[in-house]
């Protein structure tokens, strides 16, 4: 990307609430308006519970608390589960003189099927696909409450992805129901993260998280109060401060190529102008495996495909051999 992708502004990004007690017609119609242009918007009255959201908080905070040795003992895996030490992921290597200064934990729910917490067993057939496997937990008697914490969490930020597809499929003017097909076993990943208090530099390609686009359909994020999330909209860099009550929902690459490019999957990053400790908790929420991710005919009707046919699964697979130090040998699984 050119060097105007990181000029600097002290701009808020224009990015709406979006109130999920509004009758369905009134959200999609916000909804789409918030997909054509930033891609980014906030969504309250969500149904999660604060006490849910707050638990999940205390208990992130002590696993990522715990002495350096203990987090090792659950590393990421080859297939996406387990703790990433600090500096393991490179989001925008062209850019990035260092790793991401954050570490953090992945939990995938692929292996759930559309159960999320359900664990696959390792000798099942579904847990011979690349991301797909047993989660990695710290043990009970060492953080006692995290895995039933983090599954708490993940069903509920899951409920409301799966309020979100219908309304978005509606702004595109397509039956409530049409992602179902691609979510059936949907892969889904938790990630915390804990970003140090180390300032980020970006004029010499120091971040907390590099400019990347989420690879997948939609991500569900929750932050603390500390401010550091930027989106590239209109030729600058502006913030997406945190909102109270809210959460951050901003679409994924497989949106963008599903519609041509009618829906924006931003450029967004992670600075830190303040010098403290940050907190978040991404969902990433994926279709299955084998899903083809095309353009839909009828946003092909008037310009061709912008982008060439591929599955979520290799795609992701390619997205991880490029950005993540564990991931250069990646398998390939080719649509099938």
């Amino acid at each position: 990307m050119a060097s105007t992708a990181y000029t600097v502004t002290d701009a808020h990004a224009k990015v709406h609430v979006i109130d999920l007690s509004l009758p369905d017609e009134e959200a999609q119609a916000a909804i789409l308006h918030a997909c054509v242009t930033t891609g980014f918007f906030y969504v309250s009255n969500h149904n999660v519970l604060e006490e849910v959201i707050e638990e999940h908080w205390l208990q992130n905070k002590a696993f990522f608390n715990l002495p350096l040795e203990d987090k090792l003992t659950i590393v990421a895996d080859s297939n996406n589960r387990g703790y990433t030490p600090m500096a393991e992921q490179t989001l925008d290597p062209d850019h990035q003189s260092q790793g991401d200064t954050k570490e953090g934990k992945r939990y995938g729910l692929f292996h759930t099927g559309l159960y999320f917490g359900r664990e696959v067993p390792a000798d099942s057939e579904e847990a011979k696909l690349p991301l797909h496997g047993p989660n990695q937990w710290p043990p009970e008697a060492l953080l006692p409450g995290y895995k039933a914490a983090m599954n708490t969490y993940m069903d509920a930020v899951r409920n409301l992805a799966d309020r979100l597809l219908p309304l978005i499929a509606m702004a595109l003017r397509l039956p409530s129901n049409f992602f179902d097909l691609y979510f059936h076993k949907p892969i889904g990943t938790l990630r915390p993260l804990h970003y140090n208090a180390q300032m980020s530099l970006p004029d010499e390609g120091i971040y907390g998280a590099g400019a990347h686009t989420d690879w997948g359909v939609l991500t569900i994020l929750a932050t603390d109060e500390n401010p550091g999330l930027q989106v590239f909209s209109g030729g600058k860099w502006a913030h997406v401060k945190p909102v109270p009550g809210t959460f951050i929902i901003n679409l994924g690459d497989m949106l963008e190529r599903w519609t041509n490019g009618y829906f924006k999957s931003s450029l967004h990053r992670v600075v830190n102008h303040l010098g403290k400790e940050r907190y978040s908790t991404a969902f990433f929420y994926e279709p299955n495996f084998f899903a083809k991710v095309e353009c839909l005919p009828q946003c092909c009707k008037d310009k061709p495909a912008k982008f060439p046919p591929t599955t979520c699964g290799q795609y992701l697979l390619d997205k991880f051999a490029a950005t993540h130090a564990d991931y250069s040998g990646a398998v390939k699984v080719m649509e099938g």
